[in-house]
């Protein structure tokens, strides 16, 4: 539960840990996490706080990492006000000009079937394979949140889609999923570039990307951003690239 001392920063967190099970992002490794028990936790104010401390959503839950042999799991955020493009992430943004973006704040049952064409497709290896609809309401929808949702559309077409949950001073990427089809324009860039634009129109500082994990290629896409930083033994650390 939260603190109600005299330091306004100090949480007390109820939390339960699960059994070791194979790790989602090295597979030969297991994993362990920590899962929020608190129910007075589950509100858009007190998540905030929490995705600070390394926290991040699935579905209805709240959870980390707690793994007591590897620390390779660290949360990372982009400050959108210092963010410098490179040139490859400027030839995206180019690139895809003609899409047009909007913003809803409902899921929709066209969501359902662009996901399960992308999970199908990409995730053949994973825990979401294959999808269904009550795993994608599970994964993305939360009865304590209302996440807001990126739209991309190339003409008439939805290629994309970013579960984008909104704070009181930050954005956080929940999850992007696209038309395999139009993998060539590099939609998961595209998708965080254009966070980063909605933050700054909401002047939200923090866009959260989730966790970065060094040694699991598929996730180095984050690392490309500069200047971000990452939650390292308790502390926000910044690099630049």
């Amino acid at each position: 539960m939260l603190d109600k001392t005299n330091d306004p920063s100090e949480i007390i967190l109820k939390v339960g840990l699960t059994p070791e099970h194979p790790c989602s992002y090295l597979p030969e490794k297991k994993e362990q996490l920590l899962v929020m028990m608190d129910p007075g936790m589950f509100n858009p104010h007190d998540y905030e706080r929490l995705l600070s401390l390394g926290f991040r959503r699935s579905g209805k839950d709240i959870y980390r990492p707690h793994c007591l042999h590897c620390q390779q799991c660290q949360s990372i955020r982009l400050p959108v006000d210092h963010i410098k493009l490179t040139k490859s992430q400027k030839r995206v943004a180019n690139k895809n000009q003609g899409l047009v973006v909007t913003i809803s704040h409902q899921n929709k049952p066209e969501y359902f079937e662009l996901y399960q064409k992308y999970i199908n497709a990409r995730h053949q290896d994973g825990s979401m394979y294959p999808a269904n609809l009550l795993q994608y309401e599970q994964f993305v929808l939360a009865p304590w949140l209302s996440p807001h949702y990126l739209e991309f559309y190339d003409q008439e077409q939805l290629i994309a889609v970013a579960v984008t949950d909104v704070g009181a001073s930050s954005l956080s990427a929940m999850y992007t999923f696209y038309d395999p089809d139009f993998e060539h324009l590099s939609l998961g860039t595209y998708a965080i570039l254009q966070q980063l634009h909605y933050a700054a129109t909401l002047k939200l500082p923090w866009l959260y990307l989730g966790y970065q994990v060094d040694d699991c290629e598929k996730m180095n896409y984050k690392t490309r951003f500069s200047p971000y930083e990452r939650l390292i033994r308790g502390d926000w650390h910044k690099f630049t690239n």
